[in-house]
């Protein structure tokens, strides 16, 4: 008994296990919380699986029906951007959204006061250098010609009076009745007097003769360098207003009176880089991705037939008129343009648009196949005679009239799904 009281004792030398920080056990309930906050997201925001079917085309010849289906959106084939080649001030516009305009009409006005002034200013130079070089060209006028020959003559005939002078005063101190220092006097005035001659011979050529050549040429080369001023300045007036490169219509109007229009660097909220937006809407086309495994179905001018889902009872003949020259590596795809052959005005711009390839189409844009082909739509796709097509990874609502083959809709679709939604396709039905 006593040995096994012994084996009862406590040992006081052994050390006590180190309690746990205070922060452990706040810092692991925070991790839960956080893991389980992120699960339930990731729950709520992932793209939920769908069942999808494609809609298929029966009942029309083989060689005529569509070899290919594709959606889209319409595009203006040609958009501008007018923008200004001026800075300044916009003081007046003359269309808004969805004018029709022609080309060369006046869109938009800024002010011009300081282009005028500058205008002006050039004007006004290069009328002085004109009047300069036709003085030059003119050459001297009689008058000054008169004056400069009488000069000389003056000259002359005060030289030769300084030269009888010099004559009897050299006499005179020869014989000694004049001094040597009046002799000296008599010929420095003869001397200046033949110098003056002289000077005013050659001033009397200079004016007869008139200005040199090259002084002509270098006042011409001014004249032209002050006409290229003022034909710059007149352009610059001319560009405060803005007219249409071509006739069509204003798609987006993007400034007001009073706003600060610029060339150059442009703002959120500051100048505006351009003033219109417009596009002829008698040539449009449809924007298309085509997968790269369905490409080779399709070929250069491959004709079709072109739906929308706002009116999906009119049906419009055109053809591939643009095929990209690369491809897409992210989408696996290659961007192809359909031209409309004869738009109206039910179609609009970013409208959706399907598009039906087909081998070949009559003169009213319906399939050249005389038996009129069958749109087989899985009745539990529809839903208040509409249905969701999947594109791009999402749920895009279609009407059911506008199908025309080869789309993939969702079967029986979940209650709330959304226009736009992504999902995530499931197995093809």
């Amino acid at each position: 008994m006593d040995a096994e009281l012994k084996h009862l004792q406590i040992d006081r030398a052994a050390k006590r296990p180190a309690k746990s920080p205070r922060w452990i056990v706040p810092a692991i309930l925070l991790c839960l919380l956080l893991g389980a906050g992120t699960f339930v997201y990731a729950r709520l925001n992932a793209a939920p699986e769908v069942k999808v079917a494609r809609v298929r085309v029966s009942g029309a010849a083989p060689g005529d029906a569509s070899i290919l289906n594709a959606t889209g959106y319409i595009v203006a084939a040609h958009k501008i951007e007018l923008a200004a080649k001026v800075v300044g001030k916009v003081a007046w516009i003359g269309v808004d959204k969805g004018d029709k305009v022609r080309e060369g009409q006046e869109l938009v006005r800024l002010e011009d006061d300081e282009y005028r002034a500058h205008l002006l200013e050039a004007q006004g130079q290069l009328n002085n250098l004109k009047a300069h070089l036709a003085e030059l060209e003119d050459g001297s006028r009689p008058e000054e010609i008169a004056r400069a020959h009488a000069d000389l003559a003056q000259s002359r005939a005060n030289q030769e009076n300084a030269r009888v002078t010099l004559d009897r005063t050299r006499s005179l101190a020869g014989e000694g009745v004049l001094s040597k220092q009046a002799l000296d006097d008599a010929q420095a005035k003869y001397d200046a007097s033949a110098a003056s001659s002289a000077s005013l011979d050659k001033a009397y050529e200079l004016v007869r003769i008139g200005p040199r050549h090259e002084e002509i040429d270098a006042m011409r080369a001014q004249v032209r360098q002050a006409q290229g001023t003022v034909d710059y300045a007149q352009t610059q007036l001319d560009n405060t207003v803005i007219r249409a490169p071509i006739s069509g219509t204003i798609l987006e109007r993007n400034v007001e009176k009073g706003e600060f229009v610029t060339t150059g660097f442009v703002g959120d909220k500051g100048a505006k880089g351009y003033v219109v937006s417009l596009a002829d809407l008698d040539d449009l086309q449809v924007e298309l991705d085509i997968s790269q495994n369905d490409f080779a179905k399709l070929g250069p001018r491959q004709p079709a037939i072109v739906t929308t889902d706002a009116y999906p009872d009119r049906k419009y003949k055109g053809y591939i008129e643009e095929i990209a020259p690369e491809a897409n590596r992210q989408k696996a795809t290659v961007q192809v343009r359909v031209r409309i052959e004869k738009p109206d005005a039910y179609l609009r711009p970013e409208m959706n648009a399907s598009v039906a390839f087909v081998s070949s189409v009559d003169s009213s844009g319906k399939l050249a196949n005389r038996a009129k082909p069958r749109i087989d739509v899985p009745a539990a796709a529809v839903r208040d005679r509409a249905v969701f097509v999947v594109v791009d990874g999402k749920a895009v609502r279609r009407n059911a009239r506008a199908l025309i083959g080869g789309e993939d809709v969702i079967v029986d679709p979940p209650a709330d799904l959304k226009d736009g939604q992504k999902v995530r396709p499931g197995p093809m039905l």
